[in-house]
């Protein structure tokens, strides 16, 4: 069975989670791999010992560009909006 994947790896983002995200790329889901091994061993009860051989072929590269983060001074803030009444 072949199955294809998106993996998006992102080693600065904010939670460990997002780091390295494998998803689906029609749903976009995360694939539930060992749901993937048992419909490939069958519907039959019991424990399997299995072998699962993971090959990993880059087909594309798309790389992301780096965002800039900018940041916003506080002070520059006009301290008394001017408020104008609806006639």
């Amino acid at each position: 069975m072949i199955k294809h994947y998106i993996l998006s790896l992102n080693p600065t983002a904010k939670h460990e989670w997002d780091r390295c995200i494998l998803r689906d790329p029609l749903t976009a889901k995360r694939p539930d791999l060992a749901k993937l091994v048992a419909e490939v061993v069958g519907a039959d009860t019991g424990s399997y010992l299995v072998s699962v051989n993971i090959e990993v072929q880059v087909l594309e590269q798309a790389v992301v560009p780096q965002t800039e983060q900018l940041t916003l001074n506080i002070l520059e803030v006009n301290d008394n909006p001017q408020i104008r009444e609806a006639a």
